[in-house]
C-alpha cells in the first residue's frame, strides 16, 4: 500500500471535542470520522485493525468449539416483553416503530433472540451443550455519549451464548470462555486482568470482567499482592479484621456533645480531635416507597452497587433533604443511627467491630461520642457495604489489596436459568422430562478494545500499536522521493517485504522527512524503515522500532530478513 494512494487523513490539531487519549489520536491519525453523537465511520487504517481484533477473536471462538451465527440489529418488542427487559433495560434501548406501528428496538445485546432461536430448534439433551456467537453492530442509546470507540452509541461486538442440560456443563464452559479470553488479549498484545464483577442489567449468578490496565481508564480494580484475586471495585470485597473480645475496648457512656455547623466528616473529626475510623456515617438511602440507613466508617465510602444487591432493588438513590429531615428530625449532617426506629438499618461489616465511636445526633448541631452496637441501637444485618481501598486485607489469603486503573474490554457471565425460564427454553432429557437449558453468556468489545489498545501504548507523538493488531506492521519512508536512487531502493524494500508476506505501508509522498515521522509515529506503525540517499551510499537503511527512540542501522540486503525476525521476536 502506498501513502499517496491511501486515505489518511492524519490532523495536526485535536478536535475540540475529543476528550480521552484514544478518541484524540483515532481522530488525528484518520482512522475515525464523526458522524453523530457516539456514531463513527472507521475508516482505512481504523478498520484495518478493528478486522484483526475480530480475527484474533474469531479464531479463538472457533478453536473453543463455539459456532459463528448472525443475527438482525433490529429485534421485535414481543422478544423483550417475554424477558421482562423492554421496561427494565431503560431509556438506553432505542425503540423504533415500522409502518405498521409495530414496535422494535435496535439490538444493545442479543439474549432474546439467540433464546427464541434455540428453543425453536433444541429440543433435546443429546443437541447440547451449544456456544453460538456473532460480531455485529449494537446500539445502546448511551445518555452521553463520550470518549470516541469507548462509550459509543454504535459499536462492534462479539457476543456468544451458551446453553447446557447441567451446572456441570455450564461451569465447564464458563472455564472454556474464561480461558479462551485470556489467550484473545494476550494473542491482541495487551496488558489485562480478569476481575469478578457485578453482573449488572444481564444479571446472572456471577461474572468476571477483562480489564486492559491503563491509567485513563473509567474502572477502577482492586487485586491482591500476593494472590491472583482481581476484582472490580463494585464487587471488590475486604477481609475484616475480627477482634477477640479481650481486644475491643471497654464500652463508654455515651455522651451528646455539640458540634455547631460541623457537618462533613472532615470537619467533625477534626472538631472533637478523633480520626476519622473512629466515626460511623450514617447515610440514608430511598428506594421506590423503601427508606433504609447504611452505616459506613468514617473513612470509608458506600458502595451503592453492593447496597442495591443486598435489598434486592432495581434502583437505589440517596433520599433527598426533605426526606432526611422527615427521617432523622434533624438537617442534613447530623443523621445517626441512635434512635433511629423508622427506617431498617445495615451496616458494613467494618462497623461491627467497632467500638465506642461517634455518631450524628439526629438534632442540629449534636452528635453522639461513645456509641457501641448492640447496647444503643440494632442492626437488621451487616454486609459488605463499602470500597475497598489500598491496604485492605484480601478475602482469600493474607496479601494486601492495590488499586489499578482498568478499561473494560470484555465480560462472560454465567447467567444460569434468567431468560430460559422467562422465555421457556426447554430441552428433554433422558427421561423425556422437561428442564429448562442453563445459559452462559460472554462479550468482547471489538471497537473498544481497539481504542484500550490506544490508552494503554501512546506517547506525546502518537500511537504504539501492540505488533498484532496494528493497522500496518511496517512502514518506509523515502526521504526525497524525487531521488531515483532512493526512489528504487525504497521501491525494492516495499516488494520485497510484501513477497514476504510483511503488511507494508510505502510513505512516496514528496514531503519533507520531518512531517513523515510525525505522521508515521502518529499512526503508530510498529517499524519504521527510513530510506535516504546518505544511508544508501553506505548500502545501508535505518530500522527504528515505534516503541524504541533508538535507531539501527541495517545492510540494505539484509533488512527483509531483519524485519522478519523483530516481528517474530
Amino acid at each position: 500500500m502506498r501513502f499517496s494512494q491511501m486515505l489518511i487523513p492524519t490532523l495536526k490539531e485535536t478536535p475540540s471535542d475529543a476528550e480521552v487519549i484514544s478518541h484524540k489520536l483515532m481522530l488525528r491519525a484518520g482512522m475515525i470520522r464523526k458522524v453523530a453523537a457516539g456514531i463513527y465511520t472507521y475508516l482505512p487504517l481504523g478498520l484495518r485493525t478493528i478486522k484483526k481484533v475480530e480475527k484474533i477473536v474469531r479464531d479463538e471462538m472457533n478453536r473453543a468449539g463455539a459456532q459463528e451465527v448472525l443475527m438482525p440489529v433490529v429485534v421485535p418488542a414481543e422478544l423483550w416483553q417475554e424477558s421482562k427487559r423492554w421496561d427494565f433495560y431503560g431509556k438506553e434501548l432505542l425503540r423504533i416503530k415500522d409502518r405498521h406501528d409495530r414496535e422494535f428496538c435496535l439490538g444493545p445485546t442479543h439474549e432474546e433472540v439467540i433464546t427464541d432461536m434455540v428453543r425453536g430448534e433444541v429440543r433435546s439433551y443429546r443437541q447440547l451443550p451449544i456456544n453460538l456467537y456473532q460480531i455485529q453492530t449494537k446500539f445502546r442509546d448511551e445518555i452521553r455519549p463520550r470518549f470516541g470507540l469507548m462509550r459509543g452509541r454504535e459499536f462492534i461486538m462479539k457476543d456468544a451464548y451458551s446453553f447446557h442440560a447441567t451446572e456441570e456443563s455450564a461451569e465447564a464452559e464458563y472455564k472454556n470462555m474464561y480461558d479462551t479470553y485470556c489467550r484473545i488479549f494476550e494473542r491482541c498484545g495487551l496488558k489485562f486482568r480478569a476481575v469478578e464483577a457485578d453482573t449488572g442489567s444481564i444479571g446472572g449468578s456471577f461474572s468476571h470482567e477483562f480489564m486492559v490496565l491503563a491509567e485513563s481508564g473509567e474502572d477502577a480494580i482492586a487485586s491482591c499482592d500476593s494472590c491472583n484475586y482481581a476484582a472490580n471495585v463494585e464487587k471488590a470485597i475486604a477481609r475484616s479484621k475480627r477482634y477477640p473480645p479481650e481486644e475491643r475496648e471497654a464500652e463508654k457512656v455515651i455522651q451528646r456533645v455539640e458540634t455547631p455547623g460541623k457537618k462533613s466528616v472532615e470537619e467533625v473529626t477534626a472538631f472533637l480531635k478523633i480520626s476519622s475510623d473512629k466515626l460511623v456515617k450514617t447515610l440514608i438511602f430511598k428506594s421506590d416507597d423503601r427508606i433504609v440507613a447504611a452505616l459506613v466508617r468514617g473513612d470509608h465510602e458506600i458502595n451503592e452497587i453492593k447496597l442495591k444487591n443486598v435489598l434486592n432493588v432495581k434502583e437505589i438513590a440517596l433520599a433527598d433533604q426533605a426526606t432526611v429531615e422527615r427521617v432523622t428530625k434533624a438537617p442534613s449532617g447530623f443523621a445517626g443511627p441512635v434512635g433511629l426506629s423508622r427506617v431498617e438499618i445495615y451496616a458494613d461489616h467494618a462497623v461491627e467491630h467497632m467500638s465506642n465511636f461517634v455518631v450524628g445526633g439526629n438534632e442540629k448541631d449534636i452528635h453522639l461520642m461513645n456509641v457501641n452496637t448492640p447496647r444503643d441501637f440494632s442492626v437488621k444485618a451487616f454486609y459488605d457495604l463499602r470500597n475497598v481501598v489500598v491496604g485492605d486485607h484480601c478475602p482469600r489469603c493474607d496479601g494486601k489489596l492495590e488499586l489499578h486503573r482498568g478499561i473494560e474490554v470484555g465480560h462472560i457471565f454465567k447467567l444460569g436459568t434468567k431468560y430460559s425460564e422467562a422465555m421457556k427454553a426447554t430441552f428433554l432429557d433422558e427421561k423425556g422430562t422437561d428442564n429448562l437449558m442453563i445459559m452462559g453468556c460472554y462479550g468482547v468489545g471489538i471497537g473498544r478494545t481497539a481504542a484500550a489498545a490506544i490508552e494503554q501504548g501512546n506517547d506525546e507523538n502518537g500511537i504504539i500499536w501492540p505488533i498484532p493488531i496494528a493497522p500496518l506492521q511496517v512502514i518506509i519512508t523515502a526521504l526525497n522521493i524525487k531521488d531515483e536512487q532512493v526512489k528504487q531502493a525504497a521501491e525494492t524494500v516495499y516488494k520485497s517485504l510484501s513477497a514476504a508476506g510483511i503488511e507494508v505501508l510505502l510513505d512516496d509522498r514528496d514531503e519533507r522527512a520531518g512531517a513523515m515521522f510525525k505522521d508515521a509515529d502518529l499512526i503508530g506503525i510498529p517499524l519504521r524503515i527510513n530510506v535516504g540517499a546518505k544511508g544508501l551510499k553506505e548500502g545501508n537503511v535505518e530500522l527504528k522500532l515505534r516503541k524504541s527512540p533508538d535507531v539501527s542501522i541495517v545492510k540494505l540486503d539484509h533488512i527483509v530478513e531483519k524485519v522478519v525476525e523483530v516481528l517474530a521476536s
